[in-house]
């Protein structure tokens, strides 16, 4: 969602147009995001006020993949407050632990104590102790209306290099995830279109999963990162308020 339909909160233009048309058009819609600090209904909320048209259950998070993952397990979480109520039946742990799951970071001071030195400690040694090691993303960094902002995924590549472990990623570009926005659109991998704004994550995740692709030039996009590197989308579009009308003349 971020760098896709919004940056830093505020809605891209025609972002919420293009839903309608795309819908119009006939096609299914599934929300796929890496967003880790706000619980599906409060990130539905405030797309739905942006004036984008969707239902809680279009919206894919890796809060509700971890739930299903971790179900039962007892959990050391760094992770912000707000997706508590979507880590369901998960037992939260200070110690002892079976698995340590790593959230994302956020613009605001909530960041700064989530990943605080002793509570990267605290991970480290439950993970030195045998615990496994689990990240809702591991993202470098996403865009924000003052500039780029550093994401948990430096956090997550520390905890592996510190436990010499590797971490089980939840969200995008796992397979896991993507497969799950496809069973939901009861879609097979190359009749689906991802579209995105991380080469990385989004474009390359996709199309090791067989996906379609679509790169926006907004958010994280970056003209160097998709010259010098060897992953080529299907289409590179303005914004995804471009998206139904190139769907149009080229499917």
């Amino acid at each position: 969602m971020e760098g896709v339909f919004l940056v830093s909160g505020e809605p891209i233009a025609g972002g919420a147009e293009a839903v309608r048309q795309l819908r119009a058009d006939g096609h299914r819609v599934r929300f796929v995001t890496n967003n880790t600090t706000r619980s599906r209904a409060q990130l539905a909320e405030e797309l739905r006020a942006t004036g984008l048209e969707l239902d809680d259950d279009e919206l894919q998070t890796t809060p509700r993949a971890a739930a299903r993952a971790l179900a039962g397990k007892r959990v050391l979480a760094l992770t912000m407050y707000a997706i508590v109520p979507d880590l369901e039946g998960i037992e939260f742990v200070g110690e002892d632990a079976e698995a340590v799951l790593i959230g994302g970071a956020d613009e605001t001071p909530e960041t700064n104590l989530v990943f605080s030195f002793m509570n990267l400690a605290r991970a480290f040694q439950e993970l030195d102790a045998g615990a496994d090691l689990y990240c809702l993303h591991k993202n470098r960094w996403w865009q924000t209306k003052h500039g780029p902002l550093l994401d948990a995924g430096a956090f997550v590549a520390g905890l592996e290099y510190a436990a010499e472990t590797e971490a089980t990623v939840l969200g995008k570009p796992s397979t896991a995830y993507f497969e799950a926005a496809l069973e939901a659109l009861d879609a097979d991998a190359h009749m689906a279109w991802m579209v995105g704004d991380d080469i990385e994550v989004d474009i390359a995740g996709a199309q090791k999963h067989g996906m379609k692709t679509v790169l926006v030039r907004t958010g994280k996009f970056r003209p160097d990162a998709v010259e010098r590197g060897r992953v080529r989308p299907d289409a590179i579009i303005s914004s995804v308020a471009q998206l139904p009308d190139w769907l149009e003349e080229n499917l």
